[in-house]
């Protein structure tokens, strides 16, 4: 089961010659979209309403928000009014059509941009199972990357990216536990910015953890990054962990600067090295464009607090997932039948030859197990990844004098492999800032082979400033960012392809 709404919108004789700059920028997405995914599978369904909803901006006499006319892509766990269903990648919630907003997405609607329609994912935002593909949903099928249409999107976010990758859109909003907004970011070649947790509202958005999750944009560029975010920043009521957003929130745009790194202090994490040597070599170029441009680069420590906190992560999401998700079944139209965690759990074995033909649910199972949040095991889990994750990241920043730390953000994108699921080689810092809720900024570094890498800048709380400053200074200088080839594989391309023919 697909849920595409592609076909049809641009056939309209009316539509032929947009007559306003939004509605001119929909219709060209949709035309990009409906050239595009085919090969690529990024987008599971557009608004039917897109494109009418663009022409009522245009002619609108309010005053025109930042975002104006820009297309945006919603990962398909966040909920948007109107007709498309938020699946999470699911055939669980196919009729999961709540017709309310999230917060974030009203955000994006007063600033001025127009929500396009919902990107695939991985299911369930890859909380599944351990042996999940990144990418593949029941509801959406698997999306590819546009650098090597074999090779991973990353997860959960993978539509997101692969969509702003192949040039669709230029913005889409992911959503990030650990790794979900960064990795497919860096894997596809983007910009990509998991905020502090509590900036962004989870309201109306599928959970895995009330701990770690937090929207956050994806873009072609920093400066659409920067306002995107400033769009939806901010208080919500009915999220008590924003509470500080209001206050906190900032004009992102004002702080790109081409010559944010002069004189900076930045800590080189080597801890991200060592698994891959040409991703190694792309690292180091990057490291000498942050000198050229002024940065002081000073090697950190590895924290001896990383092996620990995997094992209290686990605990943590696990308890989470089960808690978070049946608050929110429990909000969903009666139409969606499963109302809880063990019910998507019985569903997914009714259906298991389309549902689980690839890979179980062993990580539902488990959560399902576990006792709820008053679980003095989960409690004292919490507390103590908190605390390990929160005294690595600080202690590198506060031992060495630095505003903000740099590394490899993932390794280059693996093949799809349908026989044994994800096989990402390592690398990256990230997961510290995912548990201790730290922002992480990911920006293109170049490619091996092809393939893009990111270079990361993790921070301290509410640092999204300044790390959407330094990685601006960086793209600027860099130029770095890799245009996709949508080539059918990296050993099918000239060069490869040579080197692994036999000689002659």
């Amino acid at each position: 089961m697909r849920i595409i709404l592609l076909s049809g919108l641009l056939a309209a004789p009316a539509l032929a010659q947009p007559v306003g700059q939004a509605e001119a920028n929909t219709v060209a997405a949709i035309t990009r979209i409906e050239a595009l995914n085919p090969k690529v599978n990024a987008v599971i369904a557009i608004d039917p309403a897109a494109i009418a909803e663009a022409r009522a901006l245009d002619r609108s006499r309010k005053t025109r928000g930042p975002l104006y006319g820009i297309p945006i892509l919603i990962k398909d766990n966040i909920e948007a009014r109107g007709a498309l269903p938020t699946t999470a990648g699911s055939l669980a919630l196919a009729n999961n059509v709540t017709n309310r907003d999230a917060p974030l997405v009203t955000g994006l609607r007063n600033a001025g941009a127009v929500v396009l329609g919902k990107a695939n994912l991985s299911e369930w935002a890859n909380i599944r199972s351990d042996f999940s593909i990144s990418g593949w949903s029941s509801a959406g099928g698997q999306v590819r990357n546009p650098h090597a249409l074999d090779r991973t999107p990353c997860g959960s976010s993978s539509g997101s990216g692969s969509a702003v990758a192949a040039g669709m859109v230029d913005a889409a909003i992911g959503t990030e536990t650990d790794g979900s907004v960064t990795c497919p970011s860096a894997i596809n070649g983007i910009v990509g910015l998991k905020p502090t947790v509590g900036l962004v509202s989870r309201t109306h958005v599928v959970p895995i953890s009330h701990s770690q999750d937090t929207p956050g944009p994806m873009t072609k560029d920093v400066r659409t990054a920067a306002l995107v975010l400033g769009a939806i920043a901010g208080t919500d009521p009915a999220d008590a962990q924003t509470a500080e957003a209001d206050a906190r929130r900032t004009d992102y745009v004002k702080a790109l600067d081409a010559n944010a790194l002069s004189g900076v202090r930045l800590g080189v994490m080597r801890f991200t090295t060592g698994w891959s040597p040409a991703t190694d070599a792309v690292f180091e170029k990057a490291l000498a464009v942050l000198k050229a441009k002024g940065a002081v680069l000073v090697d950190v420590e590895t924290p001896k607090e990383r092996s620990a906190i995997r094992p209290l992560e686990t605990k943590v999401l696990m308890s989470e997932l089960k808690a978070d998700l049946n608050a929110y079944l429990a909000t969903t139209p009666a139409t969606v039948k499963t109302r809880t965690l063990a019910d998507v759990i019985k569903f997914n074995d009714a259906n298991s030859a389309r549902v689980q033909g690839l890979f179980g649910q062993n990580n539902f199972i488990e959560a399902e197990a576990t006792k709820g949040l008053d679980d003095p095991d989960y409690r004292d889990a919490r507390a103590q990844s908190l605390k390990l994750a929160k005294a690595a990241l600080d202690t590198m920043l506060s031992a060495n004098n630095v505003v903000a730390l740099v590394g490899i953000t993932a390794s280059p994108a693996w093949p799809i492999d349908a026989a044994i699921g994800d096989q990402s080689p390592g690398g990256g810092g990230g997961g510290l800032a995912a548990v201790s809720g730290y922002p992480h900024l990911t920006v293109p570094m170049g490619a091996v082979r092809g393939l893009p890498v990111g270079l990361s800048f993790i921070g301290p709380a509410w640092s999204e400033a300044r790390l959407l400053g330094l990685g601006y200074a960086y793209e600027q200088a860099s130029n770095a960012r890799v245009t996709p080839t949508f080539a059918d594989s990296v050993e099918t391309t000239p060069d490869v392809a040579a080197l692994l023919a036999p000689p002659r």
